[in-house]
Formats: structure tokens, C-alpha cells, sequence
């Protein structure tokens, strides 16, 4: 990730080990960053990384590592340097031992502190039991006190690592060594569980990298062939070297990082597609739920687009290569599910901000808690045989106000959630926009390309000489008028005259007349051309009348009927009559109706069309999925004027559109939702939530999944204050304990997790929505 002001000369990247709790992130990214010489920094709690930019004048690299191992984490270089599978001998010893500490130094402390309660029960002398609580507490309290003295001593902050310290030291002043040591034991477990639940948050993004194989088949011609060195070439010279004319271009396994563009690469049945490419040869069905989150396979010829990660059916596939490796869709997927789970919703800001304010502000409370009542109302300081002692309760609230499950209450959310959308080929880069979804009451759809499928067909055929209006192949006369009509239109790029050739090719019509010659297009009236000796015309209805040639023609009223239902009439005419005509339309995506019926019952009951097209055509496509409010005839100017209009008058909107010419719409929305996402780069980067399937019926889940998410936010915020406010009453009135404060915290953390850990089961409801259970993984 390159930071701003980076010239990608002096930037580093480091992986991190510890980090369980998105305040780790951010302590650890405001400790480096206050380090002379770094320009910018950041620091990924989702993915484990950090990245930073220094003056390599000012900073040495180890001075960074230095700092990272203060702050009590653990690092590694970004060279895979970490991973005991790509290490040996006493480095793969060394990484498991660091990545295992902490779990031994948890049990060494539960072990300590089962001898010593296991020595008080058998009556062993009190300073051999205080000794082993003792040894508990520096076992397992090592690592929290270091972290706490480089808060205080970097970062100036108050954080849960101080307030376990002091907690902990003051049970051991006032003589409770066993309660000391059970805050460390059950605060050790509770980091413990914290990492391994969110790890499995992390999973998502390391399945997603491991989808893309690492080597590729490409077929490389032979170079300095050894066999045939020596030999007379035709133009009589002796091959001494280069590449050979006499041996085939031979299949390579070679790096993907060593694919450039343009090369060519084999894929045969089974295999997962290591690059984006168009296929050159072969056909395929391809498993694109990995991507797309698509249920079926998708059929490949010559021309189609695969994707890195994508999986070959049974059938071999020649793949022109068309992104470099750090560049195709698969990486930049990963690239932004890692941004978007780092980024924050507003309501996570808050959060932040609210415990960087309640951490010290609970430190003094405690401070007054142990001093006032002593001082002002004759309370006893220390415990007594009869009451609870203040110090004792002000400690116990020290660790009741950990703001831990607090904080975690709404990244885990977030992350999960985006986990989870993107495992069904939907792509929310961040959890302001996931937020937003929440709130939305109207969704606006572009037309073309959104609820339609963005290319013409042909739909009905109808032929003067029969009288028939269909375009079925019992009709010859209507053959004949397809067949007339594409020999005219073949060597035009139009959209609609491609319709009509890919319409005529299909029925295997587009041979029976010869190319048209002389053809000439008339601007805005169609186009001619000559077939054998006589002038054809395929022209709009307009210029048809304009020729005098619709005048009492019978095909005029159908023509009228066939534009009304939004479709474009095509008049094939000689210079003395009208023929027949074809009708194109645009096809409705097969999803578009169900999608909007299912909005509706997610409770969206505001669905407007906004499209460029005329009102008839508008109004057709409207009717058959159902759309409630068309405005028509719009520029990318009015598209961004109505957009303003239903926020004023219905509220928050979402803006359906194919992400490059409704830019303006999608920006000026509440959220912007592209369409044709996969492998287009510009949809991705315009939207702020993009359907890399091109699939309506996402939209229904995402709504639901936006609000489900809003939902167990709330309900983790309202559970770890309402469990911390219980608790306070409690050690205040002197019935809560250390460990079951420290008890309290830990469960109250655990249980906003696994509430928030549902949203990854979250799926589709139908089973067409659901992609079949898909899911980012190898096995996909």
C-alpha cells in the first residue's frame, strides 16, 4: 500500500504478532508515528500490517522494529520471513516460540496458581502460597505491565493494560496475592480468546490470497536450442543462438509475478486461473463464484473474460494475459476487503473517541473512590473483618471499566459484516458505507446496463409477404427478411445492427445473401447498401414516412404498438415498398424483477428509474419489473438533480448504475452501488459498493445485511455498558471481587465478539441469492 507522500523509495512494511483488538492498531500507529523521521504510517489491524514511510536521513529500520518490540508485539520484515512453513532450523524454532509465549506463559500462571491454592489447602507455611501467586502474577503479568509502561511512556494514555497493572498491584499492597493472580490468569484467557476469534475475522482475507495459484503454464518459444545448433538455416546461415525455427514454442511453468501482459498461458480442466485474461481458444464452464459469488458456471469460447481465482472447468483454455499479477481483479479485491475492514464508521469514530475520553476519566473516579469516603465520611481505607475496604472497591472498578467490549463492539461488526458480503460477491469498501446501506429508503436505477442487460436482441420479426409478426423459423419469408437485413448491416459496429447480424448468425441465416455493397449510412436515419443490383434500406419509422413509403401501410400501426413497448423498429424497404420490420429492445436482466419485489419487502418502497431513454421505453422496461416512479429523457446532469430531489423529499438513496456514466448520480447518492464491478476497474473505484456479479438480487441482502449489522451494534453497545454498569453498583457497594470484575470484563468482551461473529453465517436467503454456499475459500 503505498502512503501518501511515499515515492516508494523508503517505504517498509512489517507484519505484526499481537495485535487483538483494533486499539492495539491504533496505540501501536500513534507510538511509530511520533518516531522522528517518519512521513506517514499505518498500521492494519485487519491484516496484521504495518506500513510506513521514513527519511531514511532522520530513521534507521531498526529503530521502527525497536519501537514495535517496546510496545510489546512481536515483528517480522514483509519478506514472508515469519512463516515457519518458508523457514528452517532455528528460525522456524525461534517463530514458535514467540508465537506460543503467550499461551505458555498463561498456563505457567494457571499452573502457579493451582499449586498455591492447592498449598493453602494443605495448610503449606503463607509465604511459600504468597510465593507461587507471586510467581503467577510476573508470568503472566509481564507482558501486560510492559505494554502498559510503553502507553504511558509513549503515548501518554491511560489504556486497559494500565488499568489491569494497577489493579494488580494494588491487590498485591493490600495482601490479596490470589486475587491479583486470577486478574492476570482470566485477563491472559480473555486476550487469548479474543485472538482466536477475531483471527477468524482475519481468515477471509488469507483464503482470498490463496485462491490465485502461485505458477502459471505459459507457452514460451524455444531459445538457444542446443539440438539444432549448427544447423543450415533456409537463408543459408548456421543458427549460433536466439530462437529456434524448428522447434514448437514449448509449455513453461514459471511465477506469476513473471507474467507480463499480452503473454499467452495454458489452463486446463480443474485448474484455478492464476491471471486475468481473454480467452484465445477452447470453451469451458468456469465456477466464477469465488469472484461473483454467481451460483452456476459460466460458460467461456474465444473472446470472454475470466478472472485470477476463478476455477477451469473440463475443458482447456489459452489465456491471453491482460493484468500484471498486483494488478488483476483478484488483487485488487484484496486489496480493498483489507481497506474497507480497516476503515471506520462513524458510529466506531465515536467509540474511539468516547473511550479515549472514559479511560483516564474512570482513573480518577477510582483515585476518589479510594480517598474520599476514608477521608470525608470515616470509611475504612484497607478491608475489614466486617466491610469491604475503599482501596479494594476502587480497584475492582479499575477493572470493571475497561472499555474493552466497548470498543470492540463495532469493528468486529464491521468486519464481519464486510467478511461476509464479500463471500457473496458483494464489495463495501468501508463500514461508513455499510452504515449508510442501514438508512437508505430509496434506491434509484439506471436502465441500461442496470435492470438491462445493456445489449440489444432482436424480438419479433414481421414480414409484409406473410403477415406474420414472430420470429420463429417455420416462417421462410421472415428468414428471408433477417437474412436481407443482416447482409446490409454486417459491417456495421452499430448495437443494433449487431443485434440483427448475432440474430441472423444464430439461425444460421447470415450467409444466405452476400455483403452488401455500396452501403452508405444515412446519420440518424439508418443505412443502405446494394444486393444484387437493388437498393435496400433498414431506416427508422421516421424517415420511412418521410420516403412516402408508410402511407396506408398496415405495418405502420404494429410499428407504433412495437415502439410503445419500448422496443426499435427496424424498416427493411427497396425504393418502392416497405418489406417487413424488426424489433430490438434491450432484454430486462432475468433478476430484475424478483430483486425489486424482494426490496420491497425488506421495507424499500421508494424504486425510481432514472435513464436517458424516451418515456415508452422507459415505461416498458418500468412495468416489467416493477419500478414505481420513471423519469425519463435525463442527462448525467439530471440524473444528479433528481438524486438531490428525492433526498429532500424521501431521505437517505442509493444509486444503482454501471458505475462509469452515472458517476455524477452514484457520487451525489447517499451510497453509490456499480454494476459490471468484475474486472472493471472504473466501476470499483467510482462506487462505494460495488456487485461484482452484476446480480440484482444481491441488493435485498445487502439492505438486510446493513440493517442486521446497525442492529447488533446497538445491542453490543447497550450490553457491555449495561454488564459495566451492573458491575460499578456492585463494587461500589462492595459485593463484586477482583476476578469476578475481571470475570465480568472478559465475558462481556467474548460475548460482543461471538454476537458480532453471527454476521459471517449471515447468506443469502433463496437459494438463487445464496450462490449455492460459495465462499472465499480453496475449496470454493
Amino acid at each position: 500500500m503505498a502512503l501518501p507522500g511515499s515515492d516508494g523509495q523508503n517505504e517498509l512494511s512489517y507484519s505484526i504478532e499481537g495485535m487483538d483488538c483494533a486499539d492495539c492498531a491504533l496505540k501501536l500507529e500513534k507510538s511509530i508515528g511520533q518516531l522522528p523521521g517518519v512521513d506517514a504510517c499505518d498500521v492494519s489491524f485487519v491484516s496484521t500490517k504495518l506500513t510506513l514511510v521514513i527519511d531514511p536521513a532522520v530513521l534507521e529500520p531498526g529503530q521502527v522494529e525497536r519501537r514495535v518490540r517496546d510496545m510489546g508485539y512481536a515483528v517480522a520484515t514483509g519478506d514472508d520471513s515469519s512463516d515457519p512453513a518458508k523457514t528452517q532450523g532455528v528460525e522456524w524454532l525461534l517463530h514458535t516460540l514467540r508465537s506460543q509465549a503467550r499461551l505458555s506463559a498463561t498456563l505457567s500462571c494457571g499452573l502457579l496458581i493451582g499449586i498455591g491454592w492447592f498449598g493453602a489447602w494443605l495448610q503449606w507455611p503463607e509465604v511459600v502460597t504468597t510465593g507461587f501467586f507471586a510467581a503467577a502474577i510476573v508470568v503472566g503479568g509481564y507482558k501486560i505491565a510492559r505494554k502498559a509502561y510503553a502507553s504511558l511512556r509513549y503515548n501518554h494514555e491511560f489504556d486497559i493494560n494500565v488499568l489491569m497493572t494497577v489493579a494488580v498491584l494494588g491487590a498485591a499492597a493490600i495482601g490479596e496475592w490470589p486475587e491479583g493472580a486470577m486478574v492476570v490468569f482470566l485477563f491472559s484467557i480473555g486476550e487469548l480468546l479474543e485472538g482466536y476469534t477475531m483471527g477468524r475475522a482475519r481468515q477471509a482475507i488469507q483464503s482470498l490470497v490463496s485462491l490465485s495459484p502461485s505458477q502459471a503454464t505459459i507457452l514460451r518459444p524455444c531459445v538457444d536450442c542446443e539440438e539444432h545448433f549448427g544447423k543450415a538455416l533456409p537463408t543459408g546461415e548456421v543458427y549460433n543462438g536466439g530462437p529456434c525455427p524448428w522447434c514448437e514454442p514449448h509449455e513453461l511453468a514459471v511465477p506469476v509475478e513473471d507474467l507480463a501482459i499480452g503473454e499467452t498461458i495454458f489452463v486446463r480442466p480443474g485448474e484455478r486461473f492464476p491471471m486475468d485474461g481473454v480467452v484465445l481458444s477452447g470453451q469451458s464452464a468456469v465456477n466464477q463464484s469465488p469472484i461473483t459469488g454467481e451460483s452456476l458456471p459460466v460458460d467461456k469460447s474465444p473472446g470472454d473474460q475470466v478472472f485470477a481465482g476463478t476455477v477451469n472447468g473440463n475443458g482447456t483454455l489459452t489465456i491471453e494475459v491482460t493484468h500484471l499479477a498486483e494488478d488483476n481483479t483478484l488483487s485488487r479485491l484484496i486489496h480493498l476487503v483489507e481497506e474497507a475492514q480497516s476503515s471506520k464508521a462513524p458510529a466506531q469514530r465515536w467509540v474511539d473517541r468516547f473511550a479515549r475520553i472514559y479511560t483516564p476519566a474512570v482513573m480518577g473516579i477510582a483515585v476518589l473512590v479510594a480517598i474520599v469516603p476514608p477521608l470525608l465520611f470515616g470509611q475504612p481505607f484497607f478491608d475489614t473483618a466486617t466491610t469491604t475496604g475503599w482501596l479494594y472497591r476502587s480497584l475492582t472498578l479499575l477493572v470493571i471499566a475497561c472499555p474493552c467490549a466497548l470498543v470492540l463492539s463495532i469493528p468486529v461488526s464491521i468486519v464481519a459484516a464486510i467478511t461476509a458480503a464479500a463471500r457473496h460477491g458483494v464489495l463495501i469498501k468501508g463500514g461508513a458505507n455499510l452504515e449508510a446501506m442501514s438508512g437508505v429508503r430509496a434506491i434509484a436505477f439506471d436502465k441500461t446496463g442496470t435492470l438491462t442487460v445493456g445489449q440489444p436482441a432482436l424480438t419479433t420479426i414481421h414480414c409484409a409477404a406473410s403477415g406474420n409478426g414472430h420470429s420463429s423459423t417455420n416462417c421462410s419469408s421472415c428468414d428471408d427478411l433477417l437474412a436481407l437485413a443482416a447482409a446490409v448491416e454486417r459491417r456495421s459496429e452499430h448495437p443494433l445492427a449487431r443485434a440483427v447480424v448475432e440474430a441472423a448468425r444464430h439461425r444460421q441465416l447470415d450467409r444466405q445473401y452476400p455483403a452488401a455493397g455500396q452501403v452508405e449510412a444515412l446519420l440518424g436515419m439508418g443505412v443502405q447498401g446494394q444486393i444484387d443490383g437493388q437498393m435496400i434500406g433498414i431506416s427508422s419509422h421516421r424517415h420511412v414516412h418521410d420516403l412516402g413509403l408508410c402511407e396506408a401501410n398496415p405495418l405502420c400501426r404494429q410499428v407504433r404498438d412495437a415502439e410503445l413497448r419500448g422496443q426499435t423498429a427496424l424498416l427493411v424497404h427497396d425504393t418502392n415498398a416497405v418489406r417487413g420490420f424488426l424489433a430490438v429492445a434491450d432484454q430486462v436482466r432475468p433478476e430484475a424483477a424478483e430483486a425489486i419485489a424482494a426490496l420491497k419487502e425488506v421495507g424499500i418502497q421508494h424504486t425510481i428509474m432514472l435513464t436517458g431513454d424516451s418515456d415508452a421505453a422507459a415505461m416498458a422496461i418500468a412495468g416489467q419489473v416493477g419500478i414505481d416512479d420513471v423519469r425519463a429523457s435525463l442527462l448525467p446532469e439530471d440524473k444528479v438533480n433528481a438524486i438531490a430531489d428525492i433526498l429532500d423529499h424521501i431521505g437517505p438513496v442509493a444509486m444503482v448504475g454501471d458505475g462509469v456514466n452515472d458517476a455524477p448520480a452514484l457520487a451525489r447518492a447517499t451510497v453509490g452501488i456499480a454494476m459490471g464491478s468484475a474486472g472493471t476497474d472504473q466501476a470499483i473505484e467510482t462506487a462505494d459498493i460495488a456487485l461484482m456479479g452484476d446480480d440484482l438480487a444481491r441488493l435485498p441482502y445487502l439492505v438486510r445485511l446493513s440493517r442486521q449489522t446497525r442492529n447488533i451494534i446497538i445491542q453490543n453497545v447497550a450490553l457491555s455498558l449495561a454488564i459495566k454498569a451492573v458491575f460499578v453498583v456492585l463494587a461500589l457497594l462492595g459485593y463484586a471481587t477482583l476476578w469476578m470484575a475481571v470475570f465480568a470484563d472478559v465475558g462481556a468482551s467474548l460475548i460482543v465478539i461471538l454476537n458480532s461473529m453471527r454476521l459471517l453465517r449471515s447468506r443469502p436467503r433463496s437459494l438463487k441469492e445464496s450462490g449455492q454456499g460459495f465462499y472465499f475459500s480453496p475449496s470454493s
